[in-house]
């Protein structure tokens, strides 16, 4: 085993601690619309202010700031020199004025929210912080906890002291009391919404914007948001739905700067492509991806049926490029360091490469161990040898670490505790770490620059990027931190230079309509669903854009007028026909090189005629542009997900054509069919089945070898001999139906179509028109301009009109016939029961207890079948559930597909009913069946392959399902349901899943 140890720095150590630089605080009065304080330039913030419609702005800007009246005193005192962008929002909070604070990770948000705690407790008001995760309340609360003593927690796994004045909760929970009316919601002064760009996130960002909009309308707040670019647009939201003022502090700054380096896979040393100041080195990027060893196919791992490059795979530990990372790193004292991986496996996979690795000294592993077992001591004997417990001390004694949702969370908590006290100097973790505490590092490396997205391999955002490399540089530690980008392939510059550059994320609404909010709104005293989709931040930027749509819209429509057509009426006829020709080719050609069809015929040696474009046929042309080829291959293509074409059928034929080769600026080679005849070079170019036009019936011989340029050459001479023999009657093409043996109704009305229209053509009468194919293309620019035209104008009409009316509508008819609702929109029974269930499916779970299903089933039963609502992954090898749990699964299925079937009926949109059945998984029935049986949790893990961390968090989740359920079984007096759920939340209530949190 290798114990590394770090360098000596060379010359003397830089003053890393040495505080920066500080503006003198302006405390005379409220700074006008936008001020930027910028006396020291590197750390300038703006502060802007959105007012409300018919608001004095004029009255609020001359007032004089409570932190600048005489006898002033604050509501807490810092121990150090606060930044500008913290005194601006201090100022903002001590005026009683909202305030959104928008800064990158480890900036110094916290002290903002830690005042407005403070001066809360000290009027002796309620102040409510919420956060976007159950981990991150917990952490808060301890953290709010050591600072002040009045302080408790609401998650839903957890309560303590509820009646506090300051609450920690998660954000759902927060929207449960507003719907709810807790009396909470009328003591509520501050309302602290940390996270906030959570907004955007496509299935829980809604829950912010229903917070925001239903907030008492009394009561102030604080967004603490990461960088956005367009945070002017949601204060001015804020205010407008308030009708308070809402203040903007921004700052782009960073306490600590950061430098962005590139290593090349199969490369020895660092490149540095973004300097502290933010200038983006090409030549050095350049340099970098010369360096680049690519990786070959030995070089690539699989996870989840998913092939992706790795940085590692396939190669010795010693050997691996993430070896040699992290021992540079070590020796050149640039740890701690996160190493973010974008799977759990790979995380796992990457920390194991450090087997021979020892980066601790006795007495730090001492410390490791009697924190460890300090924790575990909280656990049964049995839990304490699980393997991910057992294996992972090791590890940790020799300052690695492995931090991912799969873990169990309590040895996340460890995990994370041992990297704040500085005993892990080296953490794989996934980009979850980016969010939550305060936990820097001086280096991050991003093992990957692609992730999965669910769909695809993509690059990583600009966003992702900077909410990550957030983490690298410890403020009055590092003088600056460090990220290094390791790179396994080549990467366009401007592909890099968006990513380390590009702007943040905008905050954009993610608002969508649920069944559960319906219902809630309606059974409000005070609600109403119009209202709440009239005052979304959806509705608001769909408003916010009308005036530019608007513009594009009558610039369009000038040049559309501009453009004057002789014969325009009869040449828009010929132009519609010749739509419904290339159309109906199209459909032609995709019947017959459909690969049933197709294969047997692509012989190497066969001429083929293939489609090109050119400048001309990207604009319109009458006909289709053809040149011809010689077929050499054809191969099913490996797809790896990204952009594919479904129609391509995932073959491709490998072509002998010629082609024009040019160079981009990256240096990379481009290739443009063009026709034989033109001056270009001989190429065997890969080309989807799409771009076949004909199969010829003519085979020729081709060389073995085509490798020499002569040979190719010598080869495509022969091809235009042959072409120059047929240039009267035209090349022999095979016959569809007699050579091909296509038979298909829908060919031959397809190609009886087709003749029709070319007896049409012969008889227009503008056929004949002098510079035809001039007016056709100013006419289909024409076309396109009114296509445009009519597509913004619909988006406008979306726009103006209420935004989700018609889902509304649909979902307000399926409520009816299910008869959660009256058709006054009273709700009902089953209604109220809906109501309570906010996380699972609500409708499908109602129906299911309605149906009797519950009561019928034996609590373990219920429980196991309660587990398909919770589990989300999807498993390769899952067992098949025990007979009596396949019925009861069935019995689902079937519920599923009958509230499905009806939504489609009602006309609600985006739904799949075979998705949507499918969507509730049996993976994890028989897991959570024995564990409702008293099974160990070793046990249950022996049952299912998934990882122990993600089997806790479905648990935890089927006990929040259990305690909504009870709720309403209580709200409609169904006492024998009621008392079976709570023997179902005992059952399952134990042991290592229900183990406290570490922060608690």
């Amino acid at each position: 085993m290798e114990t590394l140890k770090r360098k000596a720095p060379d010359g003397p150590a830089p003053a890393d601690n040495a505080s920066p630089l500080k503006a003198p605080r302006a405390d005379a009065a409220e700074p006008p619309a936008r001020t930027t304080l910028a006396a020291a330039e590197p750390i300038a913030c703006v502060h802007d202010v959105s007012y409300p419609e018919g608001y004095d702005a004029a009255a609020s800007a001359s007032r004089v700031l409570a932190g600048g009246a005489e006898g002033y005193e604050p509501a807490k005192k810092f121990p150090f020199q606060l930044d500008p962008f913290q005194a601006e929002a201090i100022r903002c909070l001590d005026n009683g004025e909202s305030v959104m604070v928008s800064a990158h990770t480890s900036a110094g948000k916290t002290v903002v929210a830690l005042y407005a705690i403070a001066m809360s407790l000290r009027n002796q008001q309620r102040v409510i912080y919420t956060s976007p995760i159950k981990a991150l309340s917990n952490q808060k609360y301890r953290e709010f906890k050591e600072e002040f003593s009045d302080v408790g927690l609401m998650t839903g796994d957890v309560t303590i002291v509820p009646n506090a004045s300051c609450l920690v909760m998660t954000t759902e929970i927060w929207r449960s009391m507003q719907y709810k009316g807790s009396e909470i919601m009328r003591e509520v002064a501050w309302v602290i919404f940390d996270e906030v760009h959570y907004m955007r996130d496509r299935e829980r960002g809604v829950v912010w914007e229903e917070s925001i909009v239903m907030a008492p309308k009394n009561s102030r707040f604080v967004f603490l948001s990461a960088t956005v670019p367009n945070a002017k647009e949601f204060a001015d939201w804020v205010a407008k739905v308030h009708k308070q003022p809402c203040h903007i502090v921004y700052t782009d700054y960073r306490p600590t700067p950061l430098q962005h380096y590139v290593f090349p896979s199969g490369g020895d040393g660092l490149y540095l492509v973004v300097d502290e100041k933010g200038r983006f080195r090409e030549d050095s990027f350049q340099k970098a991806l010369n360096a680049l060893v690519p990786a070959t196919g030995g070089d690539k791992k699989k996870e989840n049926g998913k092939w992706q490059k790795g940085i590692v795979a396939g190669k010795s530990s010693e050997e691996s490029d993430i070896f040699k990372m992290v021992k540079m790193i070590i020796q050149r004292q640039y740890d701690p360091v996160i190493l973010f991986s974008f799977s759990k496996r790979e995380c796992e996979f990457l920390a194991m490469q450090m087997a021979k690795m020892d980066l601790n000294e006795d007495d730090e592993k001492a410390n490791i161990e009697t924190i460890f077992w300090s924790a575990m001591d909280l656990l049964s004997d049995d839990d304490k040898k699980l393997p991910q417990v057992s294996n992972m001390l090791p590890l940790l004694k020799r300052g690695i670490g492995v931090h991912h949702s799969g873990l169990l969370p309590i040895l996340k908590e460890v995990i994370e505790i041992l990297f704040q006290e500085g005993l892990i100097k080296c953490l794989f973790a996934t980009e979850t770490f980016s969010i939550g505490l305060n936990m820097p590092a001086k280096t991050v490396v991003f093992t990957n620059v692609r992730k999965f997205d669910g769909d695809r391999f993509r690059w990583l955002s600009s966003g992702e990027y900077i909410q990550m490399s957030g983490r690298a540089g410890r403020r009055g530690i590092d003088q600056r931190g460090i990220c290094i980008l390791m790179v396994d392939e080549k990467m366009e510059p401007s592909t890099a230079k968006m990513m380390l550059k590009g702007s943040a994320d905008s905050l954009n609404s993610a608002f969508h309509l649920s069944y559960n909010m319906l219902l809630n709104q309606m059974r409000s005293e005070d609600g109403d669903p119009e209202k709440l989709l009239r005052f979304s931040f959806y509705q608001f930027q769909a408003d916010r854009a009308l005036p530019d749509l608007e513009k594009q819209i009558k610039e369009l429509e000038s040049d559309r007028n501009s453009m004057v057509i002789e014969e325009e009426e009869s040449l828009k006829d010929y132009y519609d026909l010749l739509q419904q020709y290339k159309s109906l080719k199209k459909d032609v050609r995709d019947i017959v090189l459909s690969p049933k069809h197709v294969l047997p015929f692509l012989q190497p040696g066969r001429l083929v005629r293939i489609l090109y474009s050119t400048y001309e046929s990207a604009t319109f042309s009458i006909d289709e542009n053809v040149t011809w080829g010689i077929i050499i291959n054809f191969e099913k293509v490996k797809s790896n997900g990204e952009d594919r074409r479904p129609e391509d059928s995932d073959y491709t034929v490998d072509v002998l054509t010629r082609c024009s080769v040019s160079k981009d600026s990256s240096g990379k080679k481009t290739m443009k069919i063009i026709p034989l005849k033109e001056c270009g070079e001989p190429v065997v170019i890969s080309l989807p089945l799409s771009q076949i036009d004909g199969l010829s019936s003519i085979r020729m011989y081709i060389p073995k070898d085509l490798l020499p340029v002569e040979a190719r050459e010598n080869t495509l001479r022969k091809v235009e001999e042959v072409l120059s023999r047929f240039a009267k009657d035209g090349v022999p093409l095979l016959d569809p139906e007699e050579d091909m043996k296509v038979q298909s109704k829908s060919f031959r009305k397809a190609t009886r179509r087709i003749e029709a229209l070319e007896g049409l053509f012969e008889k227009h009468d503008i056929r004949g028109s002098p510079h035809i194919q001039q007016k056709l293309k100013v006419l289909h620019a024409k076309q396109e301009l009114s296509a445009k035209i009519k597509s913004i104008k619909k988006t406008m009409r979306s726009s103006t009109a209420l935004a989700f009316k018609d889902e509304l509508k649909a979902r307000k008819r399926v409520l009816r016939r299910l008869g959660y609702v009256t058709s006054d929109d009273v709700v009902e029974v089953k209604g109220k029961v809906a109501c309570e269930i906010s996380s699972a499916d609500e409708l499908t779970l109602t129906e299911l207890m309605f149906s009797g299903i519950l009561k019928d089933a034996t609590v373990e039963q219920m429980v196991a079948l309660l587990s398909c609502f919770v589990w989300q992954e999807k498993l390769q090898d899952a067992p098949k559930p025990r007979e009596e749990l396949d019925l009861l699964f069935y019995q689902l299925q079937e519920t599923a597909r009958r509230v499905a079937n009806l939504q489609l009926e009602c006309k609600v949109i985006q739904i799949d009913v075979e998705s949507f059945v499918n969507s509730f998984r049996p993976d994890i029935m028989e897991a959570v069946y024995s564990w409702a049986k008293g099974s160990k949790f070793y046990q249950i893990m022996e049952m299912t392959q998934v990882f122990e961390g993600s089997l806790i968090r479905a648990i935890r989740r089927l006990e929040e399902v259990l305690q909504q359920l009870i709720l309403a079984s209580k709200s409609i007096g169904e006492t024998e349901l009621e008392a079976k759920l709570e023997e179902a939340v005992s059952k399952i209530k134990r042991d290592i899943v229900f183990a406290a949190s570490l922060y608690l």
